[in-house]
């Protein structure tokens, strides 16, 4: 039998087939923008989306030439969709969907500071409130937009939007309704009509069905099996929050075991029972063992994402000889920085070029390039972006272990920032982890594929993905530049407290 697993992210959507041993036979990306319309806004219209998911389907289907008869079934990640896709009663989207990435909702998150207390807000949810959450931005829709919300009959997140489409059932899995932040209660793992009530927010606005991230779902309509290449009545399972899918895809079960997904963005999380939840972290249910075990992650909004905003900007030439040769501008990006010294030779970057999420919670941060002189070259900036995103990435380690969290001494690290072995080194040597890459880079669509297995019988626990995954030789760290990047990092962290109050007046 044959397991898919696709994916949605912020910028491309990608799919995969396997075997029952997880080796891929095929894989399809669809890449596609997001909606900018004023500086840190961020959204999507979901027909983007679906036409993605569809036509990767389609297209592993028809690279692995398997039968498809033998596709025991197809799950589905995606993106932390924020909002949400305001829908109306024909399911038709009233407006784009307001994407994780979006920072909008500043109002509506210094009303929660003021009138929730926090204690009571984390007690129930085991977070706390930021314009990332999606519950903050379904306030400010209701807040600004009101001739749209009195229209609204359901907020959908992008994957169950996907699965709507492909099966014609409305559920939401735990991972995904844990994201939403402030309405989900963490122990109860039920919509609080507490937190609702206080934050006026409907309940009846949340999908009532609930279910494990390894739950059939439903099955492929006729209609979608034309456009999608399954067959009609092919088995839908839930999926999850891609960056917990990820997460399982890299082998996470146990307590101790981590992991960055390092994308566009950065995810690095772990896998707990919940009796320690880091306040300035995220906490939810993890896509396994969904009822038992809890997946705490902090996020850096932008990796992958500087090192595209850079390659459009300044890589030019780069983009060029890449589109004559085949070779990735970003390797020739890192065969220009791999001689450059630890600390870029006295630069530091704030990587907030979209604000920032854990642990800082700060809408208004903003990308900071510190120390530049005329000494300094275009490779220099480009390994101090590396850098600041791997300071980004030690900050978030480093809360997870104040709140007394286990972390082994080696980090697993997946996602397509995780291809650059220069950028992994610099993670390494920044963090003092070692950094181990995933044999097969195909993340969260791989976790998707063993979710698949799981909801259709054909795997029969958790603990098989342990057989799925291959690990490369791990990278470790360099004594010498952990001393430099230590100093460098105490500088990182000092240069945001004395210019945050100037990135807020900007």
């Amino acid at each position: 039998m044959y397991l898919i697993g696709s994916d949605i992210g912020t910028q491309g959507t990608k799919s995969v087939i396997v075997n029952e041993k997880g080796e891929v036979l095929a894989e399809a990306l669809r890449e596609y923008e997001v909606i900018t319309p004023r500086p840190n806004w961020a959204e999507q219209w979901p027909d983007v989306w679906v036409k993605a998911v569809f036509e990767t389907v389609k297209e592993v289907v028809e690279k692995s030439g398997v039968p498809k008869k033998e596709i025991a079934g197809i799950a589905i990640s995606g993106l932390y969709g924020g909002s949400g896709i305001p829908v109306d009663r024909n399911m038709q989207p009233l407006r784009p969907c307001l994407i994780w990435m979006d920072r909008r909702a500043v109002k509506e998150t210094e009303w929660v500071k003021q009138n929730v207390p926090r204690e009571k807000l984390f007690e129930i949810t085991g977070n706390y409130v930021d314009s990332y959450f999606g519950f903050t931005k379904i306030m400010w829709i209701r807040n600004n937009e009101p001739e749209i919300w009195k229209k609204i009959y359901k907020f959908i997140t992008p994957k169950d939007y996907v699965i709507y489409q492909m099966t014609g059932e409305v559920v939401i899995d735990y991972s995904s309704a844990g994201n939403l932040g402030g309405v989900f209660d963490i122990r109860k793992l039920n919509w609080s009509k507490e937190m609702c009530d206080i934050l006026g927010i409907p309940i009846e606005l949340l999908p009532e069905r609930i279910v494990k991230s390894s739950d059939v779902v439903g099955r492929v309509t006729k209609e979608a099996s034309e456009l999608c290449g399954l067959l009609e009545g092919t088995p839908v399972v839930a999926g999850g929050i891609d960056a917990p899918v990820a997460q399982l895809s890299a082998g996470a079960l146990e307590e101790g075991e981590h992991v960055a997904m390092v994308g566009t963005s950065t995810c690095w999380g772990t896998v707990h029972d919940g009796s320690k939840l880091a306040f300035g972290l995220v906490n939810y249910p993890y896509v396994v063992y969904d009822t038992e075990r809890i997946y705490t992650f902090g996020g850096s909004a932008t990796t992958g994402a500087l090192a595209r905003w850079f390659k459009e900007q300044f890589g030019e030439s780069e983009t060029i000889v890449g589109e004559r040769t085949g070779i990735s501008p970003y390797q020739l990006f890192d065969k220009e920085v791999k001689d450059i010294p630890a600390g870029s030779e006295g630069i530091v970057v704030l990587p907030y070029f979209m604000g920032e999420r854990s642990p800082i919670w700060d809408p208004t941060a903003r990308g900071v390039f510190f120390g530049v002189t005329l000494y300094h070259k275009r490779a220099h900036l480009y390994r101090a972006l590396m850098e600041g995103g791997a300071y980004a990435l030690r900050h978030n380690m480093e809360e997870g272990l104040k709140a007394g969290l286990k972390l082994n001494d080696e980090c697993w690290i997946v996602g397509g920032v995780s291809k650059s072995s220069v950028w992994v080194k610099i993670f390494a040597d920044v963090t003092g982890f070692k950094m181990r890459q995933v044999a097969s880079l195909v993340e969260a669509p791989y976790g998707d594929a063993f979710l698949a297995g799981l909801g259709t019988g054909v795997i029969d626990r958790p603990e098989r993905i342990k057989e799925w995954v291959k690990y490369k030789d791990p990278v470790e760290p360099d004594p010498e530049n952990k001393k430099v990047y230590d100093r460098y990092y105490e500088i990182y962290r000092e240069l945001y407290e004395r210019t945050k109050d100037l990135m807020a007046r900007l």
